[in-house]
């Protein structure tokens, strides 16, 4: 098992089987991410199972379900600012913005970024 520094492997539990089948160098990139901004980040969502409701609903399984995303709750401008700006110079290539959280994800296609 894998020693992380801000996170536990059970933080990204499936919020609807409780399965668990993250990448381990994601969560690591994650902690990374997080020594950067330099505040608390709770996740929102990490992996999904291909049951889950929202990964049923898609053709292909999407990057919740590869174990390769995160969605971290934000409060405010600032913290939205900091998570983007510190993603994109560590090179995640999927970014979504929420009012309330923020999506980070490590996809091999054309990196993008957008809204919800």
């Amino acid at each position: 098992m894998s020693n992380f520094k801000y996170f536990k492997l059970e933080d990204f539990d499936c919020q609807e089987t409780g399965e668990n089948n993250m990448d381990v160098a994601f969560i690591h990139k994650l902690d990374e991410l997080r020594e950067a901004c330099d505040f608390p980040f709770v996740i929102t969502s990490g992996y999904r199972s291909k049951g889950h409701s929202i990964e049923k609903k898609k053709t292909s399984p999407g990057t919740h379900a590869q174990g390769i995303a995160a969605d971290i709750k934000v409060s405010g401008g600032f913290q939205r600012y900091k998570i983007v700006e510190k993603a994109l110079l560590m090179d995640f290539n999927g970014i979504g913005i929420a009012k309330t959280f923020i999506h980070v994800d490590d996809r091999q296609t054309t990196p993008v970024v957008w809204n919800y």
